[in-house]
């Protein structure tokens, strides 16, 4: 599953906002339309919808409504339109929140990290010997401090969040590095390795991360 979705037609508002978010070590996916929205959601789901009103063709509230329908996930309107009515609209159709554009990037920030520790609790993922903190992005194993990177915490994050779950190989790499990523297929298995040398006691023989041949990966 996706930590958040971008709904906004401004491709540069959100490429900016996704390299913020990436940076705080969530998985992004962007919609510029509200159907590429809606297909994305129904694809991959999301826990969080940052999600603009004033869209090409479908416009937000009837994504917010759509949306809305058949799931919880926290629908957070990022939208330019000011008006009383506009806000009290998107709240009735099921909005979380809605927050005035231009805003500012560091509050936006600290409001998505608590509606994840609040609705979510995912401050911190433990099993066993592992470690993860998901709001500053680091591995403690046997609580020291492990280096990892960026691509490497989201895949752990996501494989230990379902735990015992085998994830198809398309799925963790459509939900890591994108579906219309330049990279391929391979770098989800040079990734694994990697992951496998850093939390295996015997990387060959791997206790955690599970293999499961023409399918996927597991954790256990």
């Amino acid at each position: 599953m996706t930590d958040i979705l971008i709904v906004e037609d401004n491709a540069e508002i959100a490429e900016i906002l996704a390299d913020f978010l990436r940076k705080e070590n969530y998985t992004v996916s962007i919609a510029g339309t509200g159907e590429k929205a809606i297909e994305l959601y129904e694809k991959y789901g999301a826990r969080l919808i940052i999600l603009d009103i004033m869209l090409p063709g479908m416009d937000g509230f009837f994504v917010c409504s759509k949306i809305r329908e058949n799931s919880n996930t926290h629908i957070l309107i990022a939208s330019a339109r000011t008006d009383k009515n506009d806000k009290l609209k998107g709240l009735n159709l099921g909005a979380d929140d809605y927050i005035e554009k231009p805003y500012d990037i560091d509050i936006l920030l600290v409001k998505i990290k608590g509606i994840f520790k609040r609705k979510y609790g995912l401050d911190e993922i433990v099993d066993g010997n592992l470690k993860l903190n998901t709001v500053t992005g680091t591995l403690f194993i046997n609580d020291k401090k492990t280096d990892i990177t960026s691509k490497e915490f989201e895949l752990l994050k996501i494989l230990m969040e379902n735990k015992n779950v085998t994830l198809k190989k398309e799925y963790l790499f459509n939900t890591i590095w994108g579906y219309d990523s330049d990279s391929e297929m391979q770098t989800l298995t040079v990734h694994i390795k990697w992951l496998r040398e850093k939390i295996e006691e015997n990387p060959k023989k791997p206790k955690h991360i599970i293999t499961e041949w023409g399918v996927g990966y597991r954790f256990e």
